[in-house]
């Protein structure tokens, strides 16, 4: 019968070995916690952009020129401003924060350049973060009404639009933006009564 040898392991490289075994088990709880409290991943929209129209219909027409930031959205769409610069600009001047604030969402422009998520989206979810950082309450209230706003206007938007770029064009021919443009509306719209809440 073979006999166990034993190990010998000087003091000072069984405390490092120790120290970096509890470190890397505390690693794993915390990973482990991490993973129990975060949310679920956020829903993907429903909606086909070959579906989408690209004229709004009549109840949206009302729902556009009672928005300000909606119609503002004319002085600046195609005239040298992107779908994110746009939705950013005209929530900037409804804010009434400085518009050079605005380079903010210039590399989001056509989906982060990659036909990605939507610069109306990103432009909305900055929008609510500037606004967030001018409440008066501590931080910790404003991060939360935040949360719920951005949250509100994920919903909203998945429930009418998809995430992409390249899903929302839906195959139509790389000058025709009028879907875009009636997106852009109802989300610029949708920002100003987040906005207008509080």
């Amino acid at each position: 019968m073979k006999t166990m040898e034993r190990m010998h392991l000087p003091r000072r490289k069984f405390i490092l070995s120790s120290s970096l075994f509890l470190s890397g088990a505390a690693v794993l709880k915390t990973t482990s916690l991490l993973a129990q409290t975060a949310p679920a991943a956020a829903p993907a929209s429903s909606v086909r952009g070959s579906e989408l129209p690209e004229e709004l219909s009549a109840q949206e027409l009302e729902l556009v020129k009672r928005s300000s930031m909606s119609e503002d959205m004319q002085n600046f769409w195609h005239k040298g401003y992107s779908c994110a610069e746009t939705g950013l600009m005209v929530a900037l001047r409804f804010m009434q924060k400085p518009e050079d604030l605005v380079w903010a969402a210039s590399g989001f422009a056509g989906g982060m350049m990659h036909q990605d998520l939507c610069g109306f989206l990103t432009s909305g979810i900055m929008a609510i973060g500037l606004h967030a950082g001018g409440m008066k309450m501590e931080k910790n209230a404003a991060t939360m009404q935040q949360r719920q706003k951005v949250q509100q206007y994920w919903s909203w938007w998945v429930e009418t639009a998809p995430l992409h770029c390249a899903e929302i064009r839906g195959g139509r021919e790389p000058m025709d933006f009028k879907v875009c443009e009636r997106l852009g509306r109802l989300a610029a719209a949708k920002i100003e009564s987040l906005l207008k809440a509080g």
